[in-house]
C-alpha cells in the first residue's frame, strides 16, 4: 500500500463559486430521460426496484422515466421558497398550463460534472396520508461510494395528504453525484409525491492547493493532500490529469507556490 509523509508550508486564501438552478428559463413539457441544464444532468429517473406504501412491489420505469419542467405558479401563491415559473418534476405525466402535477419518485440521479463539496435543492412533497414514515434520503458520492447525506421522515398528521416543503443540504465532503431516494420504515426502497426547484452546488475551493476547502492554504494541507494521495480521491489530482500519481505532489507544489 503507499502511504506519504507531510511537511510544512505557508498560508494563502482561497475561493468559492456557487451555482443555482431555479429551471424558470425552461418550457414546460418531457425533457427526455436525461437532461443537462448549464453543465448539472438530471438521469436514471425511476430506474430502481422497491416497495410502494401500500406493500405492492414496483420496477424500473414503472412510474416513468422522464425529466420534466412543471409550471409552478400554482404552488409558488403557497410557498415563497419556490420561483413562479417552474419546478423540476419527474416521470410520465403533467398538465399543462397552470395545473401543478406531483408525481411520483422513487430516485433521480444529479451530477454536477465535477466534485464539490455543497449542495442544496427545495423539495416540495405530500405528507399525511400513505406517505408518511418514508424516510427521504438525500445522498452525495464520490466515484460512486457514498460519502455524505442527509434525510427526514415525511410526517403523518392524519387526515388527507397535503403539500409541504423541506430544503436539504449536503455538505463536508468532496462529492460528483447526488441521488435523490427514499426507503419505507422497513429500509425497502419506496416512493414519494415530488417536484424540486432551487438546487444549488457549490464548487471546492478553486485553490487547488487549499486541498481540506477551509479557505487557507497552511500546513495541514499538505496533510490532507497525502490523505487525499493514500485514498485516491479527487483533491489528490493537482494537474488537471484525471489520475491520482506521484506527479501530483509537484504539481501541489507549484499550486502552493503559485499562490490563489
Amino acid at each position: 500500500m503507499r502511504t506519504l509523509t507531510a511537511m510544512a508550508v505557508a498560508m494563502i486564501a482561497g475561493t468559492t463559486t456557487a451555482q443555482t438552478l431555479n429551471f424558470d428559463s425552461e418550457t414546460e413539457g418531457f425533457l427526455g430521460t436525461s437532461n443537462d441544464f448549464s453543465g448539472v444532468t438530471v438521469f436514471a429517473v425511476n430506474q430502481n426496484s422497491g416497495v410502494n406504501p401500500d406493500g405492492s412491489s414496483y420496477g424500473p420505469g414503472d412510474y416513468g422515466d422522464q425529466v420534466v419542467i412543471e409550471d409552478a405558479n400554482l404552488l409558488a401563491l403557497d410557498f415563497s421558497d419556490v420561483s413562479p415559473d417552474n419546478v423540476l418534476s419527474f416521470g410520465g405525466s403533467f398538465v399543462p398550463g397552470d395545473n401543478l402535477t406531483i408525481n411520483l419518485m422513487s430516485q433521480v440521479f444529479i451530477s454536477p460534472n465535477t466534485a464539490v463539496d455543497y449542495f442544496a435543492v427545495d423539495l416540495f412533497y405530500y405528507e399525511n396520508g400513505p406517505w408518511g414514515g418514508i424516510e427521504v434520503i438525500v445522498e452525495g458520492t464520490n466515484r460512486g461510494s457514498a460519502v455524505v447525506s442527509d434525510s427526514f421522515v415525511i410526517s403523518d398528521l392524519g387526515g388527507r395528504d397535503s403539500v409541504t416543503h423541506t430544503r436539504v443540504e449536503l455538505s463536508g465532503a468532496s462529492f460528483d453525484t447526488v441521488r435523490i431516494y427514499s426507503k419505507n420504515p422497513d429500509g425497502s426502497e419506496s416512493v414519494f409525491a415530488t417536484v424540486m426547484d432551487n438546487m444549488t452546488f457549490d464548487a471546492p475551493s478553486s485553490c487547488l492547493a487549499d486541498v481540506n476547502g477551509d479557505g487557507a492554504v497552511t500546513p495541514t494541507d499538505f496533510t490532507a493532500w497525502v490523505g487525499a494521495y493514500n485514498s485516491n480521491a479527487p483533491e489528490c489530482d493537482q494537474n488537471g490529469d484525471g489520475a491520482c500519481t506521484p506527479t501530483d505532489f509537484t504539481a501541489w507544489v507549484g499550486n502552493y507556490n503559485a499562490g490563489c
